[in-house]
């Protein structure tokens, strides 16, 4: 009797669940977009005015569950006025990057609002194959998890830019730059992987137009009103920004707060909200958590401005915005010019890469700098992160950093198993480095850096390889190289030597030298074997390549990829 009664239990459930499925899959498709696209659905509810708060006072998400039953994502939605940049209104949205082909049922539409609560729910969206490359994820198969992949398997290279305030549209002076944000972002798409900028105005705000809004419903530029983000602000500017590098593949790496001024530096204090910046958090995850290239800083120098920040309080900070993001988000904060912090090696984990800002003009000084990150404090463990180095050098007379320094510095964070981003900066606070108007007329190591990206993207399996000079000697004390033993290997120099000696392992190899500065390569040996000797020129930033020939594994280019049904999820 009791067999008979658990079989007929579990009957009952299977029907139910049958019953469950075929409900969700007979409804309608709302939303289609190939895989890693982002997928934005609309819904109606409650009438919001400039003063009220949904961000705190509305608990909004969908869950998407895809037709296999495989896989779920948990999404959170925003207030987004009236859907056109107004400020009063009842659009809320629900933004969804489909990982894998085919039909994702919302399974779950949950609100503490009534008008939303359940609002498309047993709706789908469809997605379709595509050749996107998708998500940052660190690789934990690279040495030392130094490097970076994408979602399909391949390992661009990044080098980035910075912008500080170009969102606001001003520069110096109080004049307008002239230049349209979309297209600022595609000029830096040209030259660069990633493009660092703050969500407010900092030091250039608008006269009229800002990201937040006071009690009064007023726009303001306090940060300590980031609980009301102001949706004009966000949908104009913000998501321009992030829609257009998603268009051209670009890193759009958010700062939630600063770089500089106090008002801009207040958004985590979040003084008008109690101290709380959940609201502001929750907010950027649910904008932004579903595009494959947003990365995001909590704080540009959370150590020494005002208001500044305890690596406490940011990795509280760090793990609220977490819970909130729907896939792995790149997440980290800036530290000034003091090593990373190694406090936060003892704190619960929260980031998944260390920004540090060293200011440097040579090779080895570069390389060093994201080598000993990499390594820990004395005593310490390795830190198995990604290194990036987000001031490496600054070209222009603010830094006086010319361009050779520029390029030498980012051959050097390469070759310290990191990476590295520019700007330019002609004096304090002035410059392209705030507000934007990217120019390699001016900047000019841009075009520089870009050959040397191209260069890494096609020819060099970096992503194999950890910091290691092993098989040279006679080299100059400001040489690095990096080294996938017995397979690969590369040497950065700065200075003319004679003399340089390769003791290669067994079987034949290519040896390629590329100097960046001049943006020419030359094959010094297709044939090279055992003691191999060669000249470094004199030049600021030379690249030599040591290629195994006939390893048909020794590289494999970035390339795209179609994901389909079946395969892991990143």
């Amino acid at each position: 009797m009791v067999h008979r009664s658990v079989h007929l239990v579990l009957g009952l459930q299977l029907l139910t669940n049958i019953a469950a499925h075929s409900a969700l899959g007979a409804g309608a498709e709302i939303g289609r977009g190939g895989v890693y696209s982002v997928v934005e659905l609309d819904f109606r509810g409650p009438r919001q005015g400039p003063a009220d708060v949904p961000a705190r006072d509305i608990d909004f998400w969908v869950l998407f569950r895809h037709e296999s039953g495989s896989s779920a994502i948990k999404v959170h939605g925003y207030w987004d006025g009236d859907g056109r940049s107004g400020t009063s209104g009842d659009v809320f949205k629900i933004r969804f990057c489909p990982i894998r082909p085919g039909r994702w049922d919302l399974a779950e539409v949950h609100s503490s609002a009534p008008e939303l609560d359940r609002q498309h729910q047993g709706d789908h969206i469809t997605a379709t194959a595509s050749d996107h490359p998708g998500f940052w994820l660190v690789d934990t198969e690279s040495p030392g998890h130094r490097w970076y992949r994408r979602s399909d398997g391949s390992h661009p290279y990044i080098i980035g830019n910075t912008h500080y305030s170009f969102l606001s549209g001003y520069r110096d002076g109080g004049r307008p730059t002239g230049r349209d944000i979309a297209e600022d972002v595609a000029r830096n798409a040209a030259y660069f992987k990633k493009l660092r900028f703050g969500l407010q105005g900092d030091r250039y705000p608008h006269p009229t137009e800002k990201p937040f809004l006071d009690d009064q419903g007023r726009p303001t530029d306090d940060g300590d009103h980031s609980h009301r983000p102001n949706p004009r602000w966000f949908r104009d500017r913000v998501d321009r920004a992030v829609r257009a590098a998603y268009d051209h593949d670009l890193i759009a790496d958010l700062i939630l707060c600063g770089p500089d001024t106090g008002l801009s530096r207040s958004t985590l204090r979040a003084r008008h909200n109690g101290g709380d910046p959940t609201p502001y958090l929750k907010s950027i995850a649910a904008r932004y958590g579903s595009y494959p290239n947003v990365w995001i800083c909590l704080c540009n120098e959370y150590d020494i401005k005002r208001p500044r920040y305890s690596e406490e309080e940011v990795a509280r900070f760090g793990r609220i915005l977490r819970g909130f993001l729907p896939y792995p988000t790149p997440l980290s904060v800036h530290p000034s010019t003091k090593p990373w912090s190694a406090k936060f090696d003892a704190l619960p984990p929260w980031n998944d890469h260390q920004i540090i800002q060293r200011k440097l003009r040579q090779l080895g000084p570069a390389a060093d700098a994201i080598r000993e990150t990499w390594s820990g404090p004395q005593g310490g463990a390795p830190r198995h992160r990604p290194t990036i180095d987000d001031e490496l050098s600054y070209q222009g007379e603010g830094d006086r950093h010319n361009e050779g320094d520029t390029v030498a510095s980012h051959l050097g964070a390469f070759l310290g198993g990191g990476y590295g981003t520019t700007g330019e900066k002609s004096a304090n606070k002035v410059g392209q480095y705030f507000w934007g108007r990217f120019d390699p007329s001016i900047h000019t190591a841009a075009d520089n850096l870009k050959w040397l990206r191209d260069t890494i993207d096609t020819r060099i399996t970096f992503w194999r390889m950890a910091p290691d000079e092993g098989i040279f000697t006679n080299l100059d004390p400001g040489s690095r190289g990096l080294a996938w033993p017995g397979r690969e290997y590369v040497l950065g120099t700065d200075k003319a030597r004679r003399g340089i000696i390769a003791q290669l392992p067994p079987g034949t190899w290519t040896v390629v030298r590329f100097d960046v500065m001049a943006r020419e390569e030359a094959i010094l040996s297709r044939e090279a074997t055992g003691r191999f000797t060669f000249d470094a020129p004199d030049g600021r930033a030379v690249l030599f390549h040591f290629k195994k020939n006939g390893d048909s594994n020794a590289f494999e280019p970035v390339r795209n990829h179609t994901v389909r049904v079946g395969e892991s999820i990143p």
